[in-house]
């Protein structure tokens, strides 16, 4: 197999300095609600988009999670790791995600709290980078999200250490079965479970082109909290 013959020639959209918003955290957002098809899109657009899906469903492509991102993390002696988690909020403070907070990522950002997050979705060939500084989520906001989630779910954040070993899966079932036992009704937020806020310093849109010319825009976080906005080469 020859990656190199692996070639796509992006053209479904632009972005222009005079389309962005002054607020990175709003730009996101709107992005974020096209991705998901929420917002009116141009006829031709949504047609492209929708006949992208029905190829994908009909080779039997799951269709992947318009909130999944890369979180980058570095632990104390500067090695990196990478993983796919799932942006739960979006607001003002920043972008919010739940975790366990003795996993490899939970503890590499106690370590050192300097985080990056990737989303990329391909059908509209768009990428966002983000990058900043991370802090734990109040505990009364993760006990409340937390209280959202299946049960199931929630008996699975106390029945896994997270990142830690395991002799096989009928260990971790059992652990699991065990648990729901000891938590016949509602299931309590484990202490070691909740949520990180990433507040952004960096953000950069970027747009596919055609020919590699690609859009690329990025928000730098300024001492007085204002955002400058640059075009960067492609």
């Amino acid at each position: 197999m020859n990656l190199a013959d692996f070639r796509e020639d992006y053209q479904r959209g632009a972005l222009d300095r005079a389309a962005l918003d002054a607020n990175p955290i709003a730009q996101f957002e709107t992005w974020f609600r096209e991705a998901t098809g929420d917002r009116t899109q141009s006829r031709w657009r949504k047609i492209g988009i929708a006949l992208f899906k029905l190829w994908s469903a009909i080779c039997n492509h799951r269709p992947p999670d318009i909130n999944a991102m890369t979180l980058a993390t570095v632990d104390k002696n500067g090695k990196p790791s990478t993983r796919t988690v799932l942006l739960k909020t979006v607001d003002e403070r920043g972008f919010i995600f739940f975790t366990n907070y003795d996993s490899r990522k939970g503890r590499e950002l106690a370590e050192n709290p300097n985080a990056a997050l990737t989303f990329f979705w391909s059908d509209l060939e768009r990428q966002v980078c983000v990058a900043g500084t991370v802090t734990k989520l109040p505990a009364t906001e993760s006990e409340n999200y937390f209280k959202s989630r299946p049960r199931g779910s929630r008996i699975g954040a106390w029945a896994s250490n997270q990142s830690e070993p395991v002799p096989d899966r009928a260990a971790l079932e059992a652990k699991w079965r065990e648990l729901e036992t000891k938590f016949p009704g509602d299931v309590p937020l484990p202490p070691n479970w909740g949520g990180f806020i990433l507040r952004p310093e960096r953000i950069e849109f970027w747009q596919g082109r055609p020919s590699r010319l690609h859009d690329r825009f990025s928000y730098v976080r300024q001492p007085d909290g204002s955002w400058r906005i640059e075009r960067l080469a492609p």
